[in-house]
């Protein structure tokens, strides 16, 4: 495939500003069909197919990913039912999330989330982040005030640490891994769930929070059978 960003910030921005053009607004950016050359063909089931599978991280394993962004409201209603899910989910199942910043407005919260990663707290500042935008109506777009919110999670983590750990090496080759993954996915809104690499899923194509679980469940078994 070839390489989209080069050594720095800049290229990426440029992508994201690019992906914004097309008509990437606020909470389900409208990316167009097949970024990048991908496309897909819907299925009756709930899902689609890629044409050209994504590597993830363990072939041995199912891979369930979720492309999803803090500022989205689909995104966070959908998070009861995806947290049920991952708590029930088969042994089988690895589950990751993406923050991907398809719309230069989302990076401060790619940002958050990658540096949380990096740090070991994502389990503790998770779902109190979508809370303080959401239900507290915190923007969360202030890099010093995202610090201290972290820093007020008491998870162990300063300010000053979080906003370093904010514009770190490791945050900005993550913020690169994640847009690279979204062109590849080929992924028109969020919230959106690719099933071990093949299939794509989210609510326009499953019709709902429960079709999108369904359609997960189906194509995962299948997977694990087929390995």
């Amino acid at each position: 495939m070839k390489k989209i960003f080069e050594n720095n910030a800049t290229d990426r921005r440029g992508f994201v500003k690019t992906l914004a053009g097309v008509g990437a607004v606020g909470v389900a950016s409208a990316l167009g069909i097949g970024i990048g050359g991908q496309r897909a063909f819907a299925q009756s089931q709930g899902y689609e197919v890629l044409d050209k599978p994504m590597p993830t991280g363990d072939p041995s394993r199912v891979e369930v990913l979720e492309f999803f962004w803090f500022g989205c409201p689909h995104c966070f209603a959908f998070e009861p039912a995806i947290n049920a899910w991952k708590d029930s989910k088969p042994d089988y199942v690895d589950f990751v999330r993406e923050a991907p910043p398809l719309n230069p407005s989302w990076e401060q919260h790619s940002r958050t989330f990658y540096a949380a990663q990096a740090l070991g707290i994502t389990d503790g500042m998770f779902d109190q982040t979508f809370d303080n935008i959401h239900k507290n109506k915190q923007p969360m777009r202030d890099p010093k005030k995202i610090a201290k919110y972290i820093e007020s999670l008491d998870l162990g983590v300063s300010a000053d640490d979080f906003r370093k750990a904010m514009q770190s090496f490791a945050v900005e080759t993550a913020l690169k891994r994640s847009v690279v993954r979204a062109q590849q996915a080929g992924i028109r809104s969020v919230p959106t769930i690719v099933i071990n690499g093949k299939y794509r899923t989210g609510n326009t194509i499953a019709g709902g929070h429960q079709g999108i679980i369904d359609a997960i469940n189906e194509r995962a078994a299948f997977e694990h059978s087929a390995a």
